[in-house]
């Protein structure tokens, strides 16, 4: 009953502060230049920890993006002893609501899977706030595990702001992953599980269309749930 009752919460709060960004609103942003092909078949699967928001949609965006083997909501930022939900949800552990995206580079590459992030998963010019969630657990940042991926994000970066791709500055901050915690069970393929839930259905579902829409070759219709590993 708790995660309702802030489903409504969050719901006001969109009606008073604004809407994220929705699928009429999306932006089909260029492919980065340092990476735009995908790997060989037979390469190692990847990891890139995303933080957009609540990590309910920026979850269910990539569990429909064909592959990624797995999308999982966690915290990162901060100290493992931190990454619970009561205590992120302050605003003062360093943690970001987080989601470890694991996928096959085969398949889709890095490139691709920054591309969707930067066009439907959130909005980038937004600093510590997505729509109706305001504070610093709720910030846009990527968490790279390499020096590989700080390069190709950090350049993507500068490339969307040259070319002027968003009205505002990008606030995307590009750290290195020091540790990723998997959050609550409860808090898993939330929006498969709960899509009548009104934060839902105003806040992530359009996400889920506007991926359909942009990017029709890599949307999947079956997610890869956490609940069937």
């Amino acid at each position: 009953m708790r995660t309702y009752r802030l489903a409504w919460i969050g719901l006001i709060a969109t009606l008073a502060f604004g809407a994220p960004a929705r699928a009429g609103d999306a932006t089909l942003v260029p492919p980065p230049t340092l990476d735009d092909a995908r790997a060989p078949g037979g390469a190692a699967p990847q990891t890139v920890v995303l933080a957009g928001g609540c990590f309910w949609g920026v979850q269910a965006v990539f569990q429909h993006v064909k592959g990624v083997s797995q999308a999982l909501s966690g915290y990162a930022g901060g100290s493992r002893d931190t990454a619970q939900y009561e205590a992120v949800s302050t605003g003062r552990t360093g943690h970001a609501e987080s989601v470890a995206v694991t996928f096959d580079p085969a398949v889709v590459s890095f490139g691709t899977i920054l591309r969707v992030f930067f066009s439907v998963a959130h909005n980038p010019t937004e600093k510590d706030r997505q729509g109706p969630d305001v504070g610093p657990q709720y910030r846009s940042a990527i968490f790279v595990k390499d020096a590989e991926q700080r390069r190709i994000a950090e350049r993507y970066v500068a490339q969307l702001d040259k070319a002027g791709t968003f009205r505002r500055p990008i606030v995307t901050e590009i750290n290195d992953l020091h540790g990723f915690y998997p959050a609550e069970a409860y808090h898993q393929d939330y929006v498969t599980t709960h899509p009548n839930n009104p934060y839902i259905a105003y806040n992530d579902l359009p996400k889920l269309a506007s991926l359909k829409q942009l990017f029709p070759e890599l949307y999947d219709l079956d997610p890869v749930l956490v609940a069937r590993r």
